[in-house]
């Protein structure tokens, strides 16, 4: 069966619909503003379908005096409409047969309109729509989107301007222009996923404010980021959270994601001219993929590019000594240096030559040719040359850049016309460069998939029940310090040896217990910071200083806090010469959990100094949190500091990250200070606060269940394990295809495919867990990798009540039992996650399969669309 298909409701929303119209009707109302904009587009676009208008008489759309005297149902309906005469007409459309609208205007509430009527809409305050491939632009631009392989989704019908006159000088298309507008009704999720099956659409560009649904967004845009570049903006994001948080844990979304965040406007378009021309490399990724290399024919150019990408984060490729030799062989007399490299005057031609030269190097990720005009070259040939070097590559990108602007600025156009990624200056093509390395890097990040449970972490998740239930009991949200510092110790966080006592005597007795030196502190449901209070006092020595000083802390407490409820003192081993951190969980008004890693102690918040993900986390990405922060450069350690255990700290956040999967009833949880040395990790302090009674916060991204594998025992024997697929399942899947027969991947995927392309593969492969289903069958082999015998596959529906599934046995397993386990499978996740029923096609003269589906309980019809196609479909 066909992997890319997109289901829908009989009868209801299609896709294509809304994205790929072949009718459109313009109804408008008293005094629309947007309508006139709206008409002329629609008129000048060459739209290939059917143009009809109800309420107005445009040129060059057919006029109607109301819905029901429309010819034909219209595909998409654009609604130049008041608020209140929006769901008449979204009523009698949807009798129609018309379920996909557009919304320039306002409307009062689009979503539950979408609701009571059946439509699905992008509004309210939607840009529009255009499809330049088929004439369409129903937008309220003020010019004619071009064909190309970008893809612009927007909220702010500003920013889409701005983009789309930008694209018009730089000969940059589109394959869409989406305005959702306010995001009340078909949000981003809808679009990425019509946008990640479009074959033509090779890179994506989102400007985001408001998010409604993290799940369907993350999803929708992992699906797209697996097999293009995907480049977000934010708007106002400062404007809504002073402090940045907000804003540092969207990005961390993205970044998981498999999107590129970009800082504003400049950016967005350095991107975009990037990732639309770029061919990028199909060698893996080594390392940070940032090795840049810049090769030009004048010296100070070559000096800013270096710097630009230093201070970018960037690095210079190194250039060997033999690599560097074989390269001078093709090189005109007169070169200097190794990177940058630097052609003599009047050797502009040749920078193609050595530009494609250096892309070839293993050690170079990209490439910056940079071109200072000349008196006497020729512009026409040097442009040639850069082009052809571009078009030719096989290893690393190549970004040109071509500075100045009275000769300079016609020759950066005509290499825009063909398909080169080119900049005004030195620094935007390493720009382009850096975005390149960190596009790949966030889509390797999306990639990672960490299980719901991770299986050596062994926590005692019933001791933490106890204390958050003791807590509830006592009607405490915020639990003390002790529990808190027992929930770390439960999920194998070391915590530092400490007893809670009532008083001075107590105190004194517990510290001679633990051993010298102590801290000492306040224990009170009221404060806070103790610090700042006065609730804090370290390096004490002996049982009488310690009843001293919980004599003077109790009173110096009290003055400072009168209304605090003081209920004792918290009694601590206090830890050597370590480095402070601090470990955070909270939680997102968009992107719910998140968790943080940062310099910790006093100055945490003063000076923060601090990166942020989202659980679950795995051990990669717990190192690559760390390394988000300048504190990570210090657990390296410096003078006469020791490196810290970084592994350890690593495997803290892991655990920390464990904790908000298991009990999402955390509303925060602080680590502050997490001290960290050679030998490891020590939590001294924490705080712990859950959220009110019955509620939770579901993650943005699902971990991988790892919980639903189990072992399988065929007819003669042998055994496999079947689990759901993974990304690291790859090579096995291509693998497996290479097995089957010709006539297996006919009936299976209705043509004679001799080969899996890549982004096939990425998408069989990385899955997300709450939108679809694979479940593999891994043989075990001895001495090598596992080989993936059997895949089942069901993939939810927009809406999610019924799904498309598919099944395929190796040659070699057929007979076993195996085909029926894999889709009993399917049924049984299907049932778990609320499905209705399965559909599948199946060619009418595969008879084995229609043997096989009547077996498990589905019932045969012809298609509609194809007589040849048998559809099945079972009720669950």
């Amino acid at each position: 069966m066909p992997e890319f298909l997109t289901l829908a409701p009989r009868g209801g929303f299609r896709p294509s619909a809304l994205f790929h119209p072949s009718s459109v009707v313009l109804v408008v109302g008293e005094g629309s503003a947007e309508a006139p904009v709206l008409a002329r587009n629609l008129a000048a676009g060459g739209f290939r379908g059917r143009l009809m208008a109800v309420g107005a008489s445009p040129d060059g759309l057919e006029a109607f005096p109301d819905i029901a005297a429309l010819p034909v149902t219209p595909d998409l309906a654009v609604l130049c409409l008041p608020p209140e005469a929006l769901e008449a007409a979204m009523t009698a459309l949807a009798a129609r047969g018309c379920h996909a609208a557009m919304v320039p205007g306002p409307a009062p509430d689009l979503a539950a309109l979408e609701r009571r009527t059946g439509m699905r809409a992008l509004g309210q305050g939607s840009f529009g729509i255009a499809v330049p491939a088929i004439g369409l632009n129903a937008t309220l631009s003020h010019v004619q989107p071009a064909k190309g392989r970008l893809a612009l989704v927007t909220q702010s019908s500003a920013i889409a301007r701005a983009v789309l006159d930008w694209a018009a000088a730089e000969a940059v298309g589109f394959t869409h222009v989406v305005g959702i507008g306010g995001n009340q009704g078909q949000g981003f999720a809808g679009v990425l996923d019509w946008l990640a099956r479009d074959p033509g659409t090779g890179a994506i560009l989102l400007d985001i404010r408001r998010i409604k649904n993290r799940r369907m967004f993350i999803s929708a845009a992992r699906a797209a980021a697996r097999t293009r570049p995907v480049v977000a903006i934010r708007a106002g994001g400062r404007l809504a959270d002073a402090s940045g948080q907000a804003d540092a844990v969207m990005e961390a979304a993205l970044r998981r994601a498999g999107v590129l965040r970009v800082a504003g406007l400049e950016d967005l378009l350095s991107a975009a001219e990037t990732l639309a021309r770029v061919r990028v490399s199909p060698r893996p990724l080594a390392g940070a993929g940032d090795r840049i290399a810049v090769v030009t024919n004048g010296v100070g150019l070559g000096s800013l590019a270096s710097d630009a990408a230093l201070a970018g984060g960037g690095r210079l490729a190194e250039i060997d000594d033999d690599a560097m030799a074989a390269i001078a062989v093709g090189l005109p007399a007169g070169w200097s240096g190794r990177n940058p490299l630097a052609l003599a005057a009047g050797s502009a031609p040749r920078l193609g030559e050595a530009a494609a030269m250096l892309a070839g190097l293993p050690g170079v990720d990209a490439v910056v040719a940079l071109c200072a005009p000349e008196p006497d070259s020729d512009p026409a040939l040097v442009r040639e040359t850069l082009t052809a070097a571009v078009k030719a590559s096989r290893g690393a990108p190549i970004l040109v850049g071509w500075p100045g602007q009275a000769t300079a600025g016609s020759q950066r156009a005509r290499l825009a016309e063909a398909g080169v990624a080119v900049f005004p200056t030195p620094e935007a093509a390493v720009r382009g460069a850096l975005h390149l390395a960190q596009d790949r890097r966030n889509r390797a990040a999306a990639a990672e998939l960490p299980p719901r449970a991770v299986l050596n972490l062994a926590p005692d998740r019933a001791r933490v029940a106890r204390i958050f239930a003791t807590a509830r009991a006592a009607d405490r949200r915020e639990l003390t310090e002790e529990e808190a510092l027992s929930v770390l110790a439960a999920y194998g966080i070391p915590t530092v040896p400490g007893r809670a006592v009532a008083g001075p005597a107590e105190a004194a007795d517990a510290a001679a217990m633990l051993g010298f030196p102590v801290v000492l502190k306040i224990l009170s449901p009221d404060i806070g910071r103790k610090t700042e209070v006065g609730g804090v006092t370290l390096g004490l020595s002996s049982p009488a200083a310690v009843r001293v000083a919980a004599e003077a802390m109790a009173a110096r407490v009290a003055a400072a806090r009168p209304e605090a409820r003081l209920t004792g003192f918290l009694v601590q081993r206090q830890a050597g010469r370590v480095q402070e951190l601090r470990l955070r969980l909270g939680d997102d008004t968009m992107f719910g959990p998140w968790i943080a890693f940062g310099r910790g102690g006093t100055a945490a918040d003063i000076d923060p100094d601090e990166g942020f993900d989202l659980p679950p986390l795995n051990l990669t990405l717990a190192h690559a949190l760390i390394r988000q922060t300048r504190t990570a450069r210090l657990l390296d350690g410096w003078r006469d500091h020791p490196p810290a255990n970084v592994p350890a700290i690593a495997d803290a956040l892991v655990r920390l990250s464990q904790i908000a999967v298991d009990f999402p009833e955390i509303e925060f949880f602080g680590i502050n200070p997490l001290a960290a040395d050679a030998q490891g990790v020590l939590a001294l302090d924490a705080s712990l606060l859950l959220r009110p009674s019955g509620q939770s916060s579901l993650l943005a991204i699902p971990p991988y269940p790892a919980e639903l594998a189990r072992s399988w025992r065929g007819k003669d024997g042998r055994s496999v394990v079947v689990r759901p697929i993974r990304p690291e399942d790859a090579a096995a899947h291509a693998e497996a295809f290479r097995r089957l027969t010709a006539e297996d991947v006919r009936y299976r995927f209705f043509s004679a495919m001799t080969e899996l392309g890549a982004a096939q593969i990425a998408r069989m492969t990385q899955i997300d867990y709450d939108r679809e289903m694979a479940f593999v069958a891994a043989e075990h082999v001895e001495g090598g990798p596992d080989l993936t015998v059997g895949v089942s596959r069901l993939i939810r529906e927009p809406g999610g009540e019924s799904g498309e599934f598919a099944v395929i046995v190796d040659p070699s397993w057929k007979g076993q039992g195996l085909a029926r386990h894999l889709m009993e499978r399917l049924f049984e996740w299907g049932r778990l996650v609320g499905m209705k029923a399965i559909v599948g096609q199946v060619l009418a003269t595969n008879r084995p399969m229609l043997g096989f589906v009547r077996a498990l309980g589905f019932e045969l019809h012809i298609s509609a669309e194809d007589p040849d196609i048998m559809e099945a479909r079972k009720q669950l």
